[in-house]
């Protein structure tokens, strides 16, 4: 379950031209970045216009996957990661941004969101290639060194710093980079002139200015074919264990760690979130399956600009919620 373009399957095509509408074509591409398939879709005046866009948008999404990959050695992220322990270390606007975003859900949802989950995050990939539960020893080692509070972030005459104040902290952007790396993507969009489209990085997106004639972009809601989102300029993202799980001793554990346990959720958890930016949705939804019901979708309800939808499993029962304005989202 993922949020998907209705009637838009990954295609090998590196790009294509429908179409057109008025004086304007549509345009799509997918290119590779953050270990997923990156969808641009938009509309443009000119194939030429249209190249740049593309260029532009895909070189956005590259240079965070250059900056924040924890895969990458030579990332900014892997650099910050490995002067954890050692004091103040200065970082880039783009990071000191995510960082900060980070931060802000993370005392929001009281460490449901948590960047600094790094050590148990690799010690469950771990779990999840063996198909096994990390001893109790290796999980009470590595949950000593997570916890938002011991990240620290300054900003003073000498420029924007990031404290990690243990050694053998790692920081792990992966429930807040795609989404931001959307923005950016939509942003280079907007610079060369393209206001009508969308940023698609496998389940978190930011939306521009809807197609030409109709009120936004269709989005489904994934694994409930019922519900079709029309949406414009806002960001969405969706986020569960539809596709990557592990089932040990019997026990179905999602990818989402719990920050607080070590372990993958077991609740079957799908959260959508429309927020006014793809940075946003993408936190938010990890807030909401993590933080789960009631407190999750509070913090969804008390936000400008926010919706979101969850369903979850408690025993053999699905349960469902959603904030108050998210029906009106949807598609009559």
């Amino acid at each position: 379950m993922k949020v998907v373009l209705v009637a838009a399957a990954l295609a090998p095509a590196t790009g294509c031209i429908l179409p057109q509408e008025g004086s304007l074509a549509r345009y799509e591409y997918v290119e590779s970045h953050m270990a997923t398939p990156c969808r641009i879709k938009f509309y443009a005046g000119s194939d030429e216009l249209a190249e740049r866009a593309k260029a532009a948008a895909f070189a956005e999404l590259a240079a965070v996957d250059a900056a924040m990959s924890d895969y990458d050695p030579k990332s900014e992220l892997s650099r910050l990661n490995a002067a954890a322990g050692t004091g103040p270390v200065k970082v880039s606007e783009p990071l000191y941004h995510v960082l900060s975003v980070g931060q802000i859900h993370s005392w929001l949802s009281d460490g449901a969101f948590d960047m600094t989950v790094g050590p148990v995050v690799r010690l469950w990939r771990q779990a999840r290639q063996e198909r096994k539960l990390p001893s109790p020893e290796a999980l009470k080692a590595t949950l000593e060194l997570v916890g938002h509070r011991k990240l620290r972030l300054t900003l003073d005459a000498e420029g924007r710093k990031a404290v990690l104040d243990r050694p053998g902290m790692l920081l792990d952007l992966g429930g807040i980079a795609k989404g931001y790396a959307c923005d950016r993507a939509l942003a280079a969009l907007r610079r060369v002139g393209v206001t009508r489209a969308m940023v698609d990085a496998g389940g978190g997106m930011a939306l521009g200015d809807p197609p030409p004639g109709l009120k936004g972009w269709r989005i489904q809601v994934a694994d409930e074919t019922s519900k079709v989102l029309i949406l414009a300029n806002c960001g969405v993202a969706t986020s569960g264990d539809w596709e990557r799980f592990v089932e040990i001793d019997g026990v179905r554990y999602s990818h989402l760690v719990d920050p607080k346990t070590g372990l993958g959720l077991t609740n079957r958890a799908l959260a959508t979130v429309v927020a006014p930016d793809g940075i946003r949705a993408d936190a938010l939804t990890k807030v909401i399956s993590i933080g789960a019901v009631p407190r999750g979708m509070d913090i969804a309800e008390e936000l400008p600009g926010t919706e979101a939808f969850l369903r979850w499993r408690e025993g053999e029962r699905l349960q469902s919620a959603r904030t108050s304005g998210f029906n009106a989202l949807l598609q009559p």
